[in-house]
């Protein structure tokens, strides 16, 4: 039963008055309690530096570079840290042992973070060297009229946050390390992190401090590449998924800041607001959870950002539209730029504190005129009372408040009931007139008060400039195909189908020579009439883009297109909410319309390279008349740098072979030396996350949105480090992602179904090592099921590995734990009777006897789901990471034991796909 002048929430909630001396009178009858001694959080410095962030002294320059130095960082301040280097394959991606020093931390985070591992933040260390001595501790500059403590509270370590530096023997605070390896990271291994943090429903970094260098960036391009789906629900009309990135819609926006002392934390009130009943989030890091509890030397300043995005389900959703939250990261007195920001682009402020001073009133006061509603949630010092109510009587009529924007929560306040109040008001502001801001409206806010947005570079502006040059007049995909990339569709389907044709005429036994000879004189003539034509103009612009001297240019200029062609050229989807199961597709599902993409433009650089080639193997053209001999090497610079490249075209089916060679070439002549190569596949229908499960294992950029996805096949190149290529046997892997090119068609569809099993053939006749991805069904699709006959018949079968995952348990309370076992069943009746099909006697074993006859080489995984939750607010799922890793070590295990073939080189490759 709450007491007389308190209502349920811990607020004050006595009768409103028409004046605002009555509203005072109100806020003086309130009956203070004492406070609760629960996370506190302490601003660094005396909050007198109002707005003179650049004005930092000189030992918190030397923090900033001593915590560089202990977590081994402090060699990418001049040359940063790129995505390359944090993807490598090294030994200790096959292994997950604590750090052993702090210069581990920042590797280890990385690993667990590619592994979208939700436990990432709380990497700690397993000491095995001796401690140095600890340093100097600093003094304290907080006022002694600012603080008084019970002689119980245990928490005298934690008051000042002039504290020492870690060292060897103490935990980082994983807010530091965060913002150290931000500041070491260049801009594109920046993108990276943030987009796994927001996999794993992290909170993330909008505004980066930098102190040692007088200033803070927001980090626009870094949160640019973060998508999301959530349910929209328009006025009028039915409701629908909408997909877009988290930079560009508008949103009402929340504040939580701590003026000086709070007893109350922060992000621990935040986690609660955003978490449902039935399970509670840890967007935001606080000091209740493992190692957090150390203190910050150079995270302060920092501002996070989250948000609650509706998934259409009542029962779940806390607001009917997406809602974001900010948090600033220490006392506003000592961050008022970041301050200033957080109430220009905000529709209300929640400032937390225990006590209003003089100081902060004329902190305060420098709001007047704000349109940013101002709400305190108080935990006031015993004595102190008389002074808050004088201070909260004058800032009334400055900040248009009353007593509904005063809470006050203590220790015998229902935290549960409060949690209510303040998400009720969160509500109430976000359903009445207010402001809405996307991050691209807050960096323009950011600019305007002189702050660095990291987008603002010229080679990132370049970039975008010729972007939008090639994709401002796209306005039908189709269109734009038709008139810009003219050699593939129709020229290039009719080609590839009578190179097929070649191909079978010389495979047969009595070939007739003059049906070659036609078939020949056929493909030139196509071949001639697509070298008829020079590059179109939005394809010059592309070329020219990837032509830049500048890699970093390169590399943001492909960042801009693949944006540019998803946000600008496509409409974004408005789909129906259905269940997870039905937005994938089934086996035997007709293809959907393929989504215009920067694979199309290097699939049309890459048909000029292939009638230009045709033409001279032909005698048409000599060798000086080559206008696009550099073709390959363009695009394999992309390969190198971590860009998938198509291997076979989806549209058409077709792989083009002298394309694909001039690729290899080029990249045996890129990695010299260092060109022993492992090949390893992933199969599957789409929909069964074998993308997603590479993404996952290597860290890379295979899509995985159906309504994005191409449907060709796709490979990418992981780097092995130096001081593991030997040990391992190789200098690089080459992954193969099958993408949407089997769609598992019945062997009733003659014509489709021996194209899937030829590419299937192809695929896997080119790996090492090739995983299958199979889901709710023990049944193997039959074009892989042939492929995997075809290729026994020929004596090369590569290592393989079964996935099954569990992509229909979103909803489970927890992640199950992975099993293997080998496979030693016979498979389904499905895959038996598609079997049939391929024998040509009784000496050619179906698959029972094939793949499942040898239980200690052959395994099968069983792989929880990837979510924990229910999209769009699931965090990935523990044990889904956990076993993907697993996995992930028994594949370099098994290419480190030679139970695979051995490594090949880039020459030897290219034999191979010849031969296949």
């Amino acid at each position: 039963m709450a007491s007389p002048g308190h209502s349920d929430f811990g607020e004050v909630a006595p009768e409103r008055k028409a004046s605002e001396r009555g509203t005072a009178v109100a806020i003086a009858d309130l009956e203070w309690r004492e406070m609760e001694g629960d996370d506190c959080e302490f601003p660094y410095g005396d909050g007198t530096n109002e707005a003179q962030d650049g004005d930092f002294p000189t030992v918190e320059r030397s923090r900033l570079q001593d915590m560089l130095s202990l977590l081994g960082l402090e060699t990418y301040q001049v040359h940063r840290l790129g995505l390359q280097d944090a993807l490598q394959i090294s030994s200790d991606s096959m292994r997950s042992r604590a750090p052993q020093t702090p210069k581990d931390l920042p590797w280890s985070f990385l690993r667990k973070l590619q592994a979208l591992n939700t436990e990432a933040r709380s990497t700690s260390m397993v000491l095995d060297v001796a401690l140095d001595a600890r340093p100097v501790e600093k003094e304290s500059q907080l006022g002694e009229d600012i603080v008084y403590w019970d002689t119980a509270d245990d928490i005298s370590a934690d008051i000042y946050s002039f504290s020492e530096l870690p060292t060897p023997d103490t935990p980082v605070n994983p807010l530091d390390l965060l913002c150290a390896l931000l500041l070491s990271s260049d801009s594109f291994l920046q993108q990276e992190i943030v987009l796994k943090m927001s996999l794993c429903q992290f909170a993330l970094p909008l505004v980066l401090p930098d102190s040692e260098n007088h200033g803070h960036t927001f980090l626009l391009w870094a949160m640019r590449g973060v998508v999301r789906t959530w349910w929209a629900q328009p006025p009028r009309g039915a409701g629908g998924l909408r997909e877009d990135s988290v930079v560009l819609p508008r949103a009402p926006t929340f504040a939580f800041v701590r003026m000086e002392v709070s007893s109350n934390s922060k992000s621990q009130l935040l986690n609660a607001v955003l978490s449902p009943g039935h399970r509670q989030r840890h967007c935001f890091w606080h000091r209740d959870l493992s190692v957090g509890s150390s203190p910050r030397e150079i995270a302060d300043g920092l501002v996070e950002v989250s948000w609650s995005l509706p998934s259409g389900r009542e029962d779940l959703d806390l607001f009917p539209e997406p809602v974001a939250f900010l948090n600033l990261r220490g006392d506003i007195g000592s961050h008022w730029l970041q301050f200033r920001l957080l109430t220009e682009v905000s529709s209300a402020v929640f400032i937390l504190t225990d006590n209003i001073s003089k100081k902060e009133y004329k902190l305060l006061s420098s709001m007047k005129g704000s349109a940013t509603k101002c709400y305190f949630i108080l935990s006031p010092y015993r004595g102190k009372r008389n002074a808050n109510l004088r201070f909260l009587n004058r800032l009334i009529p400055v900040l248009k408040v009353d007593h509904s924007h005063v809470l006050v929560k203590v220790s015998s306040t229902d935290s549960a009931r409060f949690v209510r109040r303040v998400r009720s008001i969160v509500a109430h502001v976000a359903r009445s007139p207010c402001r809405r801001v996307s991050v691209e409206d807050m960096a323009h806010a950011a600019r305007k008060l002189g702050l660095k947005v990291d987008e603002d570079c010229e080679e990132c502006q370049r970039a975008k400039g010729r972007m939008e040059r090639i994709t401002r007049d796209i306005r039908d995909a189709d269109a734009f195909r038709r008139d810009v990339l003219r050699l593939q569709g129709e020229p290039w389907r009719k080609a590839a189908q009578v190179e097929r044709e070649l191909r079978q005429a010389q495979r047969a036994a009595d070939p007739a020579e003059k049906q070659r000879a036609e078939l020949r004189h056929r493909l030139v003539d196509l071949r001639t009439q697509q070298n008829g034509h020079s590059p179109a103009g939005g394809l010059q612009d592309f070329i020219a883009g990837l032509s830049s001297p500048s890699v970093r240019e390169r590399q943001f200029f492909l960042r801009w297109m693949e944006w540019g062609l998803a946000w600008v050229a496509q409409p974004r989807p408005r789909l129906p909410l259905e269940p997870a199961a039905s937005l994938k597709p089934q086996q035997g599902e007709p293809p959907r319309p393929e989504p215009l993409g920067v694979e199309h433009f290097l699939r049309e650089m890459g048909q000029f390279y292939e009638a230009e080639s045709c033409l001279i193997e032909a005698g048409k053209l000599s060798a000086g008349q080559r206008r696009f001999a550099h073709f390959p090497g363009l695009a394999v610079e992309l390969l190198v740098r971590g860009l998938p490249l198509e291997l076979t075209d989806g549209s058409t089916l077709s792989t083009p072979l002298r394309w694909v060679t001039g690729l290899l070439k080029e990249l045996h002549a890129r990695l010299e030396r260092r060109s022993r190569l492992v090949v390893l596949s992933a199969l599957g229908v789409p929909g069964t996350g074998k993308s997603t499960l590479l993404n996952t294992m290597f860290g890379l950029r295979f899509a995985t949105r159906r309504a994005r996805s191409p449907r060709g096949a796709f490979m990418q190149l992981v780097t092995v480090a130096e001081s593991f290529s030997q040990d391992l046997g190789c200098d690089h892997i080459l992954v193969i992602d099958s993408g949407g090119l089997i769609v598992g068609a019945p062997a009733t569809a003659s014509g489709r179904f021996e194209l899937e099993v030829s590419l299937a053939t192809l695929i896997m006749g080119l790996s090492n090592v090739t995983v299958v991805s199979l889901a709710e069904t023990r049944d193997i699709p039959a074009a892989i099921l042939h492929a995997f006959l075809r290729l026994e018949k020929a004596g090369h079968m590569p290592s393989y590995q079964f996935v099954y995952q569990n992509l229909h348990d979103a909803s489970a309370p927890g992640p199950k734990q992975k099993e293997r076992r080998p496979l030693a069943d016979a498979p389904g009746d499905g895959s038996r009777a598609s079997a049939q099909p391929e024998k040509q006697g009784d000496g050619l074993r179906a698959l029972a006897g094939l793949a499942f006859c040898d239980p200690e080489k052959q395994h099968v995984w069983h792989v929880p789901g990837l979510w924990l939750g229910v999209p769009p607010m699931a965090s990935v799922s523990l044990g889904y990471s956990e076993a993907i890793f697993e996995l992930k070590r028994c594949l370099l295990e098994n290419i480190r034991n030679g139970l695979s073939d051995p490594s090949r080189s880039s020459q030897q490759l290219i034999e191979l796909v010849r031969r296949l």
